[in-house]
């Protein structure tokens, strides 16, 4: 109203209604060679102050640093600021565009609108007919640019997510043009909606996050690579952005991290949660892991929670503990009579702390100045591209082609845990925007040499046959077939297990797809071992749990795929060790007194808890919980050992 209100006195007055037109007129005049002025945008003059405002042309930024240290991150909280006990570090990406074939750029963005409420809504991109589209230079690999930093598709359009899209009441008739933030930690700021938390933990959360910059700096440094497509898709869903903060608070924006209740990536799905929200886990790739399925995923689990519960704080603290235990504290709070609001519900320690968490990341994201932190420039920009393939091609070819380090690749295609990326599964792999063109080139110099993209096919283990024999035949070593096929030391692979081998010159086939569903299980090398799972205690070291246990620390760490050397009390770890002997009763004479057997040998803690070997990481609940797993087999087909 205020800003109406002004231009309505303008135009009254004579003297600055001439002064307008002097400066409209100046306008129309200046030269065009400045600058390409895209559509302009109106702002909500309440939200921003501003008038009008020109739409940023995207430039597709070079690959972050991100500076990642080989420590847990989780192991630098205190106990209380602990979650989902994750127990490894990693990085990641940021949203879904697909990538022009030849030397066309991307098109341009369109930023977010703001309605005459503040609330953010999608804005009209290019119409389909503008948007360059050039055909990949391979046609196993589909590599089109399919969507603008922000736009909506037209009514009838689909996205590259393959989802139709209704059109905004709000675009299609023009009443309202995207804002354009250069810097996305202020897109964010934009779209808080959640009310804030006011409560001691929330506070302490904060005063601790404060004091902790360099473990802000390489949570954002990792963020800035998918950050972007978080953003994206919440405001597609008009939810509130600070949900994009939630990975800092569940995985410390660590994609491969996995907690040791099995909880992977950057949302945290433990596998059963992850089947139900239709996040494909099998030998090949683990959807819990990829940025773009994982965030469709979570987003669809968070909109459900908010639905049942009509609260943000509660359909966080259910993401956190479960459904069931937030409708459990709640119906205590009824019975006696009490508030039922987040704060005042009694709910695990760990749930106590999860919103004040990420208040506390929103407190610093809002005001860092305030905070004396320094926040990373994160352009309002995608990060990565994504290209559809349908042929097989090994990881170190595809980084190769894309002019990545192995390491940057891995980061944003973490799904992909063997060293070929099946094409019958229908993967899609991600790529610095930036690097579209030279994947297309490169791909097309390698494809004319006529080399195959991929040097690895399934094979199916033969009863009676062993890893040695075969990796004698294929002219590799023992130690590069288990690596290839993440096969733990002490363990072998089942016989009818589909495995990873070299092609040899004979082949040129892609994998099959009945190896989509193929089964891979591990037993240990011999009858004589057990597996057990050991609770970490105070002043634990790597050192000390394998000379207790009578193991390597090398075996420890492949055994629970640990990044980091450190330990932290609670953490759970798998650990195969050998059976205790069985002390022979012994025999009874005629003539001597009967003696009795002697007792059992005692357990070597009394927080050890010896279970049978995964068969799948199914069958757990809430984050945290573990299931019983079945005896002889670690299923490897979700595994990432």
């Amino acid at each position: 109203m205020a800003g109406n209100s002004l231009i309505h006195f303008q135009l009254k007055n004579p003297v600055l209604r001439m002064a307008l037109g002097m400066s409209m007129l100046g306008c129309a005049l200046a030269p065009v060679c400045a600058e390409p002025v895209p559509a302009a945008v109106v702002v909500n003059a309440a939200a921003s102050g501003a008038g009008v405002v020109p739409a940023a042309t995207p430039t597709f930024p070079s690959a972050p640093t991100t500076g990642l240290t080989p420590v847990t991150e989780i192991d630098k909280l205190p106990e209380s600021q602990k979650s989902a006990e994750i127990s490894t570090e990693t990085l990641k990406p940021a949203t879904t565009l697909a990538l022009p074939g030849g030397a066309d750029a991307p098109a341009s963005a369109a930023g977010t609108a703001q309605s005459t409420q503040g609330v953010p809504v999608n804005a009209a991109g290019p119409a389909a007919a503008d948007t360059p589209a050039t055909a990949a230079a391979a046609g196993a690999f589909a590599v089109t640019t399919t969507a603008t930093a922000n736009a909506a598709p037209a009514g009838g359009e689909t996205p590259a997510g393959g989802q139709q899209v209704a059109a905004d009441p709000l675009v299609s008739s023009g009443q309202a043009l995207p804002v354009t933030d250069k810097d996305l930690w202020e897109r964010i700021r934009r779209g808080f909606k959640m009310p804030d938390l006011q409560s001691k933990r929330a506070q302490s959360s904060t005063r601790w996050y404060a004091a902790q910059p360099d473990y802000i700096a390489r949570m954002t440094g990792r963020a800035s690579m998918y950050l972007y497509h978080i953003v994206d898709e919440l405001e597609k869903r008009n939810m509130p952005t600070e949900l994009a903060l939630l990975p800092f608070v569940e995985s410390a924006m660590q994609p491969e991290a996995v907690s040791f209740a099995k909880a992977a990536g950057l949302w945290q799905f433990i596998p059963s949660t992850g089947r139900l929200y239709s996040l494909e886990q099998n030998l090949w790739k683990d959807e819990r892991f990829g940025v773009i399925e994982s965030t469709r995923a979570a987003l669809d689990y968070l909109q459900k929670l908010y639905g049942e519960f009509g609260d943000w704080h509660l359909a966080l603290a259910a993401y956190n503990c479960g459904e069931a235990g937030v409708e459990r504290a709640l119906a205590r709070a009824r019975k006696a009579h009490r508030s039922v609001a987040y704060q005042d519900l009694r709910l695990p320690n760990e749930t106590q702390y999860y919103v004040p968490k990420l208040q506390a990341i929103k407190n610093i994201v809002a005001d860092p100045q305030h905070y004396g932190i320094e926040l990373p420039v994160i352009r309002n920009e995608p990060y990565f591209v994504a290209v559809n393939n349908t042929a097989d091609i090994d990881v170190v070819t595809a980084a190769r082609l894309a002019d990545l380090p192995i390491e940057e690749f891995r980061a944003l295609n973490p799904a992909y845990s063997r060293p070929v990326i099946v094409g019958a599964s229908s993967p899609t792999i991600l790529l610095p925007a930036d690097r579209a063109d030279s994947f297309n080139a490169n791909l097309a110099a390698w494809q004319a040499t006529g080399q195959p993209l991929a040097s690895w096919t399934a094979y199916t283990l033969q009863p009676g046959e062993t890893l040695s024999k075969l990796a004698e035949r294929v002219g590799l070593t023992e130690a590069q077939l288990r690596e290839a096929n993440h096969i733990p030391p002490r363990y072998r692979a089942a016989p009818g297990s589909t495995i990873l081998i070299p092609r040899d010159e004979s082949n040129n086939d892609d994998i099959a797809p009945g190896f989509i569903s193929a089964s891979f299980a591990l037993v240990p090398e011999s009858t004589n071992l057990r597996q057990v799972s050991y609770r970490v205690r105070r002043g634990d070291t790597l050192a000390s749990v394998a000379r207790r246990w009578h193991v390597s620390a090398d075996d420890i760490v492949a055994w629970n795929q640990l990044h980091s050397m450190s330990l932290f009390t609670g953490q759970h770890l798998t650990l195969t060790v050998a059976r205790p002997a069985t002390a022979a009763a012994p025999v009874a004479h005629k003539t001597s007194a009967r003696k009795p057997a002697p007792a059992a040998p005692a357990t070597r803690a009394g927080n050890i808890n010896a279970i049978p070997v995964s068969a799948s990481k199914s069958g757990a609940g809430a984050a945290g919980a573990h299931a019983p797993l079945p005896a002889t087999a670690v299923a490897a087909s979700s595994s990432r050992m």
